[in-house]
């Protein structure tokens, strides 16, 4: 596995150039979306020559200006980089005679590798490839869309072999480079929504809706909720959403709820069970966003002297290795991660005409915190 740092690349200087851009985005000429509308339709590729005609510039000043070419005013740079961005075009990284070749990298997009549910993603990837030439190069958003748009731009310059992003929520322009790459674009880990190209992944509303069904089988009405991430994981909110859903058909509604900005780790997951449950010490069982969360609270509650699940039942998402080396089994939900990374592999090795939705069913696990 090859990793670059390619979150490095775009930031900095990169920075300012796109708060420029947005202050003079406004002043370019709306009419350009037409004329590209009308070039997908004829089922062209965007060419850098299409850039330059739209920016009313040359060929060559519109490859220096997206190379950042100091001899090419601010004005222009710009402006032909705000149109290249609007038409979701992609610079080609690969030069002279490569220029139509393509590199045996797979770029995978991923928003954190703080814990082991995208690194197992990553494993199920690697698997497939092991035995071919090309390998996988991992960028990191940290759950900015943003960033994500930036690293989906440089990693599509230098023409991989294909590219796989985690989620269905993207910036505009960041679908528009993904429905013109040259390559396979899969979207994995999530069904909920509208994938660009192929997609692979698990249904979040089912996965909140079946723990529901489960905790409350298990004859809990106390319920509590804790998320991490929250609003920018959109996978948790959905799997909330559909939770929420679920305990609203039996009558039931949350009694507490913390919806945390920061990330999973076990020692927030610790000390937000000890707000919520000083704040609501009656509740019966908590759900969390992450098992990493539910570890956390699971130690807090040994510290405590709070029986699991006598006291308080426990239930997390992802049904992570971590669990297996505690005295419980906690509860969780299986998302299929690393046969989630597999699919999206056969996907890019094959690189099939038709439009490939790999939909798995998530299963949640009752565990013995429940």
């Amino acid at each position: 596995m090859v990793a670059l740092p390619l979150a490095l690349s775009v930031n900095g200087s990169a920075f300012e150039i796109k708060k420029k851009e947005t202050i003079n985005a406004t002043a370019l000429n709306l009419a350009v979306c037409a004329d590209v509308s009308e070039h997908w339709a004829m089922g062209k590729k965007l060419l850098l020559k299409d850039i330059a005609k739209l920016a009313g510039v040359s060929e060559m000043t519109a490859s220096r200006a997206l190379r950042g070419a100091p001899d090419v005013s601010e004005r222009t740079r710009v402006k032909v980089e705000q149109i290249a961005k609007d038409v979701g075009y992609v610079p080609n990284r690969i030069a002279g005679a490569l220029a139509s070749s393509k590199v045996n990298l797979v770029g995978v997009v991923v928003p954190s590798l703080n814990s082991s549910v995208f690194p197992e993603v990553l494993s199920g990837i690697s698997s497939k490839l092991k035995d071919t030439p090309l390998k996988p190069v991992i960028g990191v958003t940290a759950y900015d869309l943003e960033e994500e748009e930036e690293v989906i731009r440089e990693m599509l310059s230098w023409r991989p072999a294909g590219i796989v992003v985690a989620g269905l929520e993207h910036t505009p322009a960041a679908r528009k480079m993904m429905a013109n790459a040259d390559c396979p674009v899969v979207e994995v880990m999530d069904v909920d929504g509208d994938p660009v190209r192929h997609c692979v992944g698990v249904s979040h509303l089912a996965a909140g809706r079946a723990m529901a069904r489960t905790i409350l089988e298990a004859g809990y009405r106390r319920i509590g909720f804790i998320g991490t991430k929250m609003p920018q994981d959109f996978r948790a909110e959905k799997r909330l959403t559909g939770f929420l859903e679920e305990l609203e058909k039996a009558g039931v509604s949350l009694a507490d709820q913390e919806l945390y900005s920061g990330a999973s780790s076990i020692e927030n997951g610790h000390l937000l069970a000890k707000d919520v449950l000083a704040r609501t010490p009656d509740l019966e069982c908590l759900y969390f966003s992450s098992d990493v969360m539910s570890v956390g609270a699971y130690m807090y509650c040994v510290a405590a002297g709070i029986s699991v699940p006598d006291q308080l039942a426990l239930a997390g998402f992802n049904n992570l290795n971590l669990l297996r080396g505690l005295p419980i089994k906690l509860a969780t939900t299986d998302a299929h991660r690393f046969a989630i990374g597999e699919a999206a592999a056969d996907i890019i090795l094959e690189d099939p005409d038709q439009v490939t939705l790999v939909q798995l069913e998530p299963e949640a696990i009752r565990g013995d915190s429940l």
